[in-house]
């Protein structure tokens, strides 16, 4: 029995490969319409900068953007404010939870380069020392129209595939050996 025939059995349609192109894009535009958001905040950015654009005059979900309780619910990460060499271990765990594929907005000083304690003992210079970062959004704290103009910029990053490069590894396609159990 070949894999059609058991796919048929089992009811599962296989998709035309003329169609690949087609299904890739809806699974691209479907990504880039429908952002789940987890907000990290930390300290006082968090009010100013994450809490404002949920409100009426910067809604957050015309643009597909619904905030979730849950990392395995939500595929993009909003970090605002200093993160501590303590909270490193944590934001990790949390990233490593998301769904793939997983983006990450870095906004402020203070998660950009660390702010006005960077260089301090208890401080970790940037987020991207801990995580990979898709959008820096500079400010301190950034105006929630810079905020909504960073989604834009990653939704635009989604669309035209740009996000996928972090995922593939950097030396090309991996070789399959020959003899696995070598």
């Amino acid at each position: 029995m070949g894999i059609t025939e058991l796919f048929q059995d089992l009811k599962i349609k296989i998709v035309n490969p003329r169609y690949l192109p087609f299904v890739d894009k809806l699974l691209i535009w479907g990504r880039r319409n429908s952002l789940w958001l987890l907000v990290l905040g930390i300290k006082c950015c968090t009010i100013e900068d994450l809490m404002v654009p949920g409100a009426a005059n910067y809604d957050f979900e015309r643009f597909g953007v619904l905030p979730r309780n849950t990392p395995r619910q939500c595929d993009l990460m909003i970090i605002s404010g200093p993160i501590t060499q303590k909270l490193a271990r944590p934001i990790k765990v949390l990233y490593e939870q998301m769904a793939e594929p997983r983006y990450v907005i870095a906004t402020g000083e203070c998660s950009i380069c660390g702010g006005p304690w960077k260089g301090m003992y208890s401080i970790v210079d940037g987020v991207d020392q801990i995580i990979p970062v898709d959008v820096y959004i500079p400010g301190c704290p950034p105006k929630p129209e810079a905020l909504l103009e960073g989604i834009i910029k990653l939704e635009e990053k989604i669309l035209k595939g740009e996000v996928r490069k972090k995922f593939l590894p950097k030396t090309g396609i991996p070789k399959i050996k020959e003899d696995w159990r070598s």
